[in-house]
């Protein structure tokens, strides 16, 4: 089980990625070594990656620092205040659902976050996305990032699909099913993938396409 720690890790998956496509040199050359992007586990983390679908990354980084002001980033207090409290902090009706979900879930232990880092993707996949609110993009950014998995991907990522197009000069964005497809050939460092691909968006675009 390879897991992403250390800016030595990320080195040794970029050489990897240049070794097999060596396209990703133009996308390192124009971003330098992309940023490790390591959160802490648990359902803080979780939290905020639910917190950053379907809103700018400017709208969720704000949004995130009123859920934590008002102590929403842990599972008791989601549990102990009302949806009116909630949504004062800025999430949507859909999200506070999302959050007691997951918070009732760490609660009666159908959710092992610990499990989940200690099993294999498959399994904790599986154990993530049975979860209310948590669907698979959410699960692949928190093992990416909260865990440090390295060979996972995101193929429903927008700025992924788009970084890729430019990157591999595409006619079009390559759909979930062809990004995945292109991703095998990255294995087993996919997660570093996703990291350079990331960055080179960030380049490209002027925008960032997900939180640091």
């Amino acid at each position: 089980m390879r897991i992403i720690e250390t800016v030595d890790d990320l080195a040794e998956g970029v050489a990897h990625l240049i070794a097999v496509e060596p396209r990703f040199a133009k996308a390192v050359e124009a971003t330098g070594m992309p940023p490790l992007r390591r959160r802490p586990q648990g359902f803080g983390p979780l939290l905020q990656i639910i917190v950053g679908q379907q809103v700018s990354v400017a709208a969720a980084d704000g949004i995130w620092r009123r859920v934590v002001e008002g102590g929403a980033d842990a599972p008791e207090r989601v549990l102990a205040m009302d949806d009116d409290a909630l949504r004062a902090l800025g999430l949507s009706r859909p999200k506070v659902r999302y959050a007691r979900a997951i918070a009732e879930a760490l609660r009666d232990g159908s959710l092992d976050l610990d499990a989940c880092a200690a099993g294999s993707v498959e399994d904790a996949m599986k154990m993530l996305t049975a979860v209310t609110g948590i669907g698979t993009w959410t699960a692949e950014i928190y093992l990416m990032f909260c865990v440090g998995r390295a060979d996972i991907f995101a193929d429903k990522d927008l700025a992924l699909q788009e970084s890729a197009r430019v990157l591999f000069d595409l006619v079009e964005r390559p759909d979930p099913k062809t990004l995945s497809a292109m991703a095998e050939a990255w294995s087993p460092w996919r997660g570093v993938a996703a990291r350079v691909l990331w960055s080179y968006y960030h380049v490209e675009k002027g925008r960032a396409g997900v939180s640091a």
